[in-house]
């Protein structure tokens, strides 16, 4: 781990130029005239393990020190294993955290990438969930909260939000996840799902979603019934093939171990020891949620996702929008909300999507 050599006052702020009229008022200055900003500008020291290599850390070319450098308005010095981070103290104070927190990853055995550091950055800087919030993890623990190595790449919450969502997971025996596109709702569910079935803490993964498109009438599409359904399952299956492998997939499923079907497939059944997940679940209605949820058997776990803003039934309510006010007070089933600061997507779509919600705030705000 990093050790901070110290902190001190170097120099003040002098702004010059007219100072605005809140500025000039009861201060006796004039247009014109130089107005002193007690404004103190602090260095921060770190000194890096000298096990750890400096390449690693600031990246090839310097390029994780020049991503820190352009996201923060300090000054960064490297000479050998110390780094100097000079300016505001609320801003050195965030950079140097964030040199900790990647120190810690690099001590965890993670390679830093890109992405890594700029989710670093993302949540030290974060002004609602920032890494010195009440309750909420250091980035390290987010980053380096390992939930399967599949095929050389391992998997792990990006955002606060998500790690709340995996942590949820592992504690509840239902767990709702409600957030737009690119969250990860999906994608970390299987994670935790395959991590669990290695693990033999249930016998059986079970993954379902509504064929809502079709109307759950498939009869007028060709093929056999597997042919018939397997656009819709496609989502699924290439989370799957990408955590277990293309050789290993056809085994499980033709052995029962990992089974993908549509919702209407579950009614009937009763499934023990089976960790399953539902997902696009804002496409059933309020019949089939309740049809879903009491499949749950012994020794089970329940995954239920869905994007409340992306309903495509065909008239009546979403059995997703009523679900919590129907069983927040049960114990052992958790509501975890995700929003546009955990989609991992293009940067772009985190902007889209917290643009549409913006937009339909607006409007309610307007009907209302």
């Amino acid at each position: 781990m990093a050790t901070r050599l110290g902190r001190g006052t170097i120099g003040a702020a002098v702004r010059k130029g007219r100072p605005s009229s809140s500025e000039q008022e009861g201060t006796g200055l004039g247009p014109g005239s130089t107005r002193h900003v007690a404004t103190a500008t602090t260095q921060v020291k770190i000194l890096v393990p000298g096990h750890q290599s400096m390449v690693t850390l600031l990246g090839q070319r310097d390029s994780f020190l020049k991503q820190i450098e352009k996201a923060f308005a300090a000054d960064v010095l490297v000479r050998g294993n110390e780094i100097t981070i000079t300016g505001r103290p609320d801003v050195t104070e965030q950079v140097g955290r964030v040199f900790e927190e990647l120190l810690e990853l690099l001590e965890q055995g993670l390679e830093l990438s890109d992405e890594s550091v700029g989710q670093t950055i993302a949540m030290v800087s974060g002004a609602e969930t920032g890494a010195g919030a009440e309750g909420a993890p250091r980035p390290s623990e987010v980053l380096g909260d390992n939930l399967l190595s599949a095929r050389g790449k391992k998997i792990a919450p990006k955002t606060f939000g998500q790690k709340r969502y995996v942590d949820a997971i592992r504690r509840s025996t239902v767990t709702f996840a409600i957030g737009p596109a690119g969250t990860g709702k999906t994608y970390l569910a299987v994670a935790v799902a395959v991590r669990a079935l290695q693990e033999r803490q249930v016998s059986r993964l079970i993954l379902t979603r509504p064929a809502v498109e079709a109307g759950e009438r498939l009869g007028f599409l060709p093929g056999t019934l597997y042919e018939k359904i397997d656009p819709y399952m496609r989502p699924l299956y290439d989370a799957l093939y990408e955590m277990t492998g293309p050789d290993t997939l056809p085994r499980l499923m033709e052995r029962g171990v990992v089974e993908v079907a549509p919702l209407a497939f579950m009614r009937g059944r009763t499934l023990n020891d089976a960790f399953i997940i539902l997902d696009e679940a804002q496409n059933t209605t309020p019949e089939q949620m309740k049809m879903f949820l009491t499949r749950l058997g012994f020794g089970s776990k329940a995954v239920i996702n869905g994007d409340a803003t992306q309903i495509d039934l065909q008239g009546g309510a979403s059995g997703l929008g009523v679900v919590e006010d129907i069983l927040n007070d049960i114990e052992g089933i958790s509501f975890v909300h995700l929003g546009g600061k955990d989609v991992v997507r293009h940067k772009i779509v985190q902007e889209i999507v917290e643009a549409y919600g913006r937009f339909g705030q607006q409007h309610l705000a307007v009907d209302d």
